[in-house]
């Protein structure tokens, strides 16, 4: 399956942004979906997860609340409606496909990963 996330900008704090991840070549039903963001000088950290259907979801800490990961597997895309931005939030976001459905928080857990979009948040 190939990834294509978009969506990205800048945006002031307390601002919103959505971003998309289109998946191609396969059904994206078949997949566990995450994003991870990574900011310079950083390790790529978990941000959200949602399994197959939709049903289950997993977020960090750090955004729960403010952030919304669903999916529509009929349009073959995965969503992030990220809400109440911090400056903290400015990273380069990746989507990445998991072939269980383990809601899996690592890098590891996921084989499929997109080229990433980036998020500026001014203070």
């Amino acid at each position: 399956v190939q990834l294509q996330a978009s969506g990205g900008g800048l945006v002031e704090a307390g601002g919103s942004l959505s971003l998309s991840c289109a998946a191609s070549g396969r059904t994206l039903s078949t997949y566990a979906m995450a994003w991870f963001r990574q900011a310079p000088g950083k390790e790529r950290e978990f941000v959200a997860a949602i399994s197959r259907a939709g049903f289950t979801t997993a977020y960090a800490n750090s955004v729960k609340d403010r952030l919304t990961i669903s999916r529509d597997n009929a349009k073959n895309t995965v969503y992030l409606q990220m809400n109440s931005l911090k400056p903290e939030d400015a990273a380069v976001y990746y989507c990445a496909a998991a072939i269980s459905d383990f809601l899996s928080r690592a890098r590891s857990g996921y084989t499929y990963w997109g080229q990433g979009t980036q998020v500026t948040v001014s203070s």
